[in-house]
């Protein structure tokens, strides 16, 4: 529920900076001089990138919440280790050998949509960010295909 409220604490700091960068856009272009056009044009093209970026990590965060409740209401969910981090993550010993695991389980279904979905759990609390977006990414897309 928390992280919801932060989507739309965000969605809002979002809105209220499209507001005020159109409007400061306005007022550069009344002024007229060619630095205020330059900032003008900055800020018309910047402010529809940050909220496209923000759609699309509103999107991809939805979905992959989807995915999760899904696999987790299977009871399809990675057990942890029974030693973790303080910060949630696996120990460094164990995080090769986990990993591991869930890509070649992974690897041997690659149209299994909670085989990647386990794996980008696992790189998630391996500390390997990159690798598991891309892998629930591609969950994501897996389980469009199958519906």
């Amino acid at each position: 529920m928390s992280s919801r409220i932060g989507v739309i604490v965000m969605a809002a700091a979002l809105l209220l900076y499209v507001v005020i960068a159109g409007w400061l856009a306005v007022m550069f272009l009344q002024v007229g001089s060619p630095v205020s056009i330059g900032m003008a044009i900055a800020l018309i093209v910047i402010a529809p990138i940050g909220a496209w970026a923000l759609v699309r990590e509103v999107m991809f965060g939805f979905a992959a919440d989807r995915l999760g409740r899904a696999l987790d209401a299977e009871g399809g969910m990675p057990e942890a280790p029974e030693q973790l981090m303080p910060s949630g993550r696996l120990m460094r010993d164990d995080v090769d050998p986990f990993v591991t695991r869930y890509s070649t389980a992974a690897e041997a279904d690659p149209g299994d949509w909670r085989a990647q979905y386990r794996l980008g759990v696992v790189q998630d609390a391996a500390g390997r960010r990159k690798d598991a977006r891309a892998s629930i990414r591609e969950a994501i897309r897996l389980s469009r295909i199958q519906r």
